[in-house]
């Protein structure tokens, strides 16, 4: 199955979990509505077939317009249709009851309500053109009397509407502002963390690199940058298998985040090279707590392969306000990590800023 075939079904979940978050909504407001349109039917000069379409609508409708959504190929153009059939219907009522005062301001509002909050101001202006035009085609074929006045007893029938559902909705759209909050936190982990170490990409790293330079040299800040290699790596993973190469960089995360600060910022570089920002650290405390490192590598074994001892290179590098740039910060860093390779590995080099 290819990506787009993927893509195609992932819209599809989430257009049926969007018509999904209007069914239960549209039962409780129709059901709600319906007292508050008989309240006022029963003194309109209408015909009983007025009544039949009332209670079609109310207690079937909502069920017919789940289940015409679900089975759609679009079930979002599907539910949004169902939405303008709703806006329809309620100029329809809002006529019916000779706009009566507060049950049409109430239908006219919920189903503001409704539209604006599943599509914006080009739903909110579309559904309140439907609820205006069918109101008046209404009035114009009907010749129902207007009547304006709302009595007493229909303020009372019209509460359960003006009282349960904006509150079940307003629970709807917190619920799926958890959910949207929730989705967005997890994109961003996703594109700002390693997938396999958990520790932050390289991208992102290179960001927070970019932003400790920068405070380093607006506040005259100290602070030191590592670059961390595993040696004979790809030793490792030629005669072992990548699976004891992912254990071994994922060994070495472990004692990283183990032995540094939390404050400390420990990304992976590329493959087996990470890299730490020590803000606020001096070099000679970077150096050292490589060497606690070291004790802790040198006393563990990986499961699948005990034969190995881990070792690391490290190219160390202390923040110099004549650097021009992060780059140049980073570099000043890769360049002790080849001299640490090149001088037999298993070592700590520190970058010779004045060179």
């Amino acid at each position: 199955m290819d990506s787009s075939t993927y893509l195609d079904e992932d819209r599809h979940r989430s257009a049926r979990r969007f018509a999904r978050r209007l069914y239960i909504p549209r039962i409780i407001g129709l059901a709600t509505g319906f007292f508050c349109v008989s309240s006022v039917l029963v003194m309109q000069p209408v015909s009983g077939w007025w009544w039949l379409l009332l209670v079609a609508y109310s207690f079937i409708w909502p069920h017919f317009a789940w289940q015409t959504a679900d089975r759609a190929s679009d079930p979002a153009r599907a539910e949004i249709r169902n939405l303008m059939v709703d806006s329809l219907m309620g100029g329809v009522w809002i006529a019916v009851m000779g706009l009566n005062a507060l049950p049409s301001a109430l239908i006219l509002a919920m189903l503001c309500m409704n539209n604006v909050g599943c599509g914006g101001l080009k739903l909110f202006l579309g559904g309140l053109g439907v609820i205006v035009l069918s109101c008046l085609l209404t009035l114009g074929l009907s010749q129902i009397p207007l009547n304006l006045q709302t009595m007493p007893s229909q303020v009372w029938i019209c509460l359960p509407l003006l009282l349960i559902y904006p509150t079940y909705f307003g629970l709807v759209s917190y619920r799926t502002a958890l959910k949207l909050s929730e989705h967005k936190r997890r994109l961003m982990h996703m594109s700002t963390r390693d997938g396999m170490t958990g520790v932050y990409n390289r991208r992102h790293w290179e960001h927070l690199l970019h932003g400790e330079y920068d405070n380093c040299q607006r506040y005259q800040r100290s602070a030191t940058l590592l670059l961390i290699d595993i040696d004979y790596f790809k030793s490792i993973n030629d005669s072992y298998g990548h699976d004891v190469g992912d254990e071994a960089i994922l060994a070495l995360t472990e004692h990283l985040q183990l032995t540094l600060r939390i404050t400390d910022v420990i990304g992976r570089f590329g493959g087996d090279e990470f890299g730490v920002i020590m803000s606020g650290t001096a070099q000679e405390s970077a150096i050292q707590a490589m060497a606690r490192v070291r004790e802790y590598l040198e006393e563990f074994r990986i499961p699948h392969a005990p034969r190995i001892s881990l070792r690391i290179s490290v190219g160390v590098a202390e923040f110099d306000k004549s650097m021009v740039n992060y780059r140049e910060w980073l570099k000043a860093a890769d360049v002790a990590l080849y001299k640490a390779k090149n001088l037999g590995r298993s070592r700590t080099e520190v970058a010779d800023i004045a060179a």
